[in-house]
């Protein structure tokens, strides 16, 4: 995966797949162009690549919030993935460039789901949607609330 490009945040809602009915928190865009290395005998990327780009899109969101993942791992706090969808819509083939947007929301006391939508940069065609859910945990492993400093990155504290 080569990371082309970032544009920004944008607000948009979630997609109705997966049951979500949480509220969007923030949404990033991220272009990933599809290097040889990642497709496979059929001329597409290799499904597992999906979740490998849904990881890079979470990763961008976080970062562009403000919450590098390396830094929330100094401050005490991890986020294990829980569960993981994924549905194939379409192919990717090499050198394709793409779209991956990731929409954040809290679900539960201590989950943050990550909503990814891939499509083709050029063509606007769907390749892949899906989501992940991750818990909040110390270093041990031990489930906690999402830290008062990831929310208010978010902008959840202080909310009337």
């Amino acid at each position: 995966m080569e990371l082309v490009d970032s544009n920004g945040m944008s607000e948009m809602p979630l997609p109705a797949h997966a049951g979500n009915n949480q509220a969007c928190l923030a949404s990033h865009e991220i272009m990933l162009r599809v290097r040889y290395s990642e497709t496979d005998q059929m001329g597409t990327f290799y499904n597992s690549r999906a979740l490998e780009w849904f990881e890079c899109g979470r990763t961008e969101l976080l970062r562009h919030l403000g919450i590098p993942y390396a830094e929330m791992e100094r401050r005490g706090a991890f986020l294990p993935l829980i569960e993981a969808h994924v549905e194939f819509l379409g192919r990717a083939r090499y050198d394709d460039l793409m779209r991956l947007t990731t929409s954040v929301s809290i679900i539960g006391r201590a989950r943050l789901k990550c909503d990814e939508i891939l499509v083709n940069a050029e063509t606007g065609r769907p390749i892949a949607r899906g989501y992940t859910i991750h818990a909040f945990t110390d270093s041990e492993g031990r489930p906690i609330r999402p830290p008062a400093w990831f929310l208010e990155k978010l902008g959840l504290l202080n909310r009337q």
